[in-house]
């Protein structure tokens, strides 16, 4: 990609409007991993800023892609109502409908591209990368790592830009397949033969949680839309058009159709999806022994043991990515786990709050000159600090939601225990 090529699509995307803050739109930032990107809450017992007399002296970046278009079961989904909506617009045009639904009149387009970045993704980065030049001016790398999915690759260049400006030319763009590793930390699935298997049986949870919340809105709208005849899977496909228009185009008609409750449904679903690819719901403790492959390159950049430590990394990856890391950490587990049975309103595992389209997981490691004694490490996640409670010991810990790192690299000594190929990974994974 050309320096000049970015510089039109940042031309094209300038005079969006930014979304308002409205009771509706922070619905919308509760649609799960699909939500668009929004700024996580600062916890309140804990400081947003470092103390004065503290430097950060590296950080290391996993960031996911921007908004993207559906994946292929939710395009069929969406596709599939298009053709109900169609087959009977006759009905539509000629029915009394309520205020929310009357722009079926003029029927509804769809037209995204499975997958693609979006035009809101590409401003996600770029604003992000700008974002990241502001916050760390002191932090240079000349290289940068993504998967090697297309829409994560443009995310990379798209935050390269924001970031780097004229001189993202002059970086180079590496992904997973140019490293010689056995499994890489950013798609550790890829060296699990299981994963497929295993997250197949972890998915039946949110099936049955589909199964129990989606009947009743299909009845809710078919009592709205007369001689329509919805099925469920029609309403999934509604359910899907809410977060992957606003993904698009920063709106949506849909997403005014549903109750703010069958909006927590949705979301629910969205983290009972992901716990089955990406957190507890994985069989024989796989989430965990996944994300033990980027805790233990963590662990290695942070303390420097292979003696090759750079001051700044900046890595690209998906929702999966992140998770993984939260879940070997142990930072989104839920006790008891999450059921389909019913909605846990309190649960640590949120997609919506952990990893909505552009996420950020940004690991410092910082010095103080008298406030922290030796090298600590913070988590900001999507601009905000996640407590590292795992580490945690002084109370100077818990006001800044840091640990020395030290005592991270010792809270962390199971994955560090894991290895690729070794008797637990092949149990797990196989070979």
């Amino acid at each position: 990609m050309h320096y000049q090529t970015f510089v039109n699509a940042f031309l094209s995307w300038t005079s969006l409007d930014p979304q308002t803050t409205t009771p509706r739109h922070n619905d919308l930032n509760k649609l799960g991993n699909l939500s668009p990107y929004h700024p996580a809450h600062q916890p309140c017992s804990v400081k947003a800023d470092l103390p004065s007399d503290c430097k950060v002296d590296q950080v290391i970046l996993l960031h996911r892609h921007g908004s993207r278009g559906p994946g292929s079961a939710e395009d069929e989904l969406i596709r599939a109502l298009v053709d109900t909506l169609g087959e009977a617009q006759e009905v539509i045009r000629d029915a009394d409908l309520p205020p929310e639904l009357r722009f079926l009149k003029e029927g509804y387009e769809y037209d995204l591209v499975p997958e693609a970045l979006t035009i809101i993704g590409r401003q996600q980065l770029f604003n992000h990368g700008v974002e990241f030049a502001l916050k760390y001016p002191n932090l240079s790398t000349n290289t940068i790592l993504s998967s090697w999915w297309e829409r994560v690759i443009e995310s990379a260049h798209f935050f390269a830009l924001g970031d780097f400006g004229p001189d993202s030319q002059d970086v180079q763009f590496k992904t997973v397949d140019d490293l010689a590793v056995d499994v890489n930390w950013i798609l550790p699935w890829d060296a699990c033969p299981n994963y497929g298997s295993g997250a197949a049986v972890a998915l039946q949870a949110a099936y049955m949680w589909a199964a129990r919340y989606i009947p009743p809105i299909t009845a809710r709208l078919n009592e709205l839309l007369p001689g329509v005849n919805l099925i469920d899977e029609d309403t999934h496909g509604a359910l899907f058009a809410c977060p992957y228009d606003l993904a698009a185009r920063n709106k949506s008609p849909w997403c005014d159709v549903f109750l703010p409750g069958e909006l927590r449904d949705l979301e629910y679903e969205m983290d009972l999806i992901m716990n089955g690819l990406s957190g507890f719901g994985l069989p024989n403790d796989m989430g965990l022994l996944l994300g033990s492959v980027y805790v233990n390159k963590l662990i290695e950049r942070l303390t420097n043991s292979n003696g090759d430590a750079k001051e700044l990394y900046l890595e690209f990856g998906h929702d999966a990515s992140i998770l993984l890391v939260l879940a070997a950490m142990g930072l989104n587990e839920d006790i008891p786990p999450l059921s389909p049975d019913h909605i846990r309103p309190h649960r640590k595992f949120r997609t919506s709050k952990q990893t909505p389209f552009a996420a950020q997981m940004i690991w410092e490691k910082f010095t103080c000159e008298n406030s922290f004694e030796g090298p600590q490490v913070r988590l900001l996640l999507n601009d905000a600090t996640y407590p590292l409670s795992i580490c945690e010991k002084t109370h100077e810990d818990r006001k800044y939601g840091t640990c020395s790192l030290e005592e991270f690299v010792r809270a962390n000594r199971k994955s560090a225990n894991i290895y690729y190929g070794d008797a637990t990974w092949n149990a797990t994974c196989g070979q």
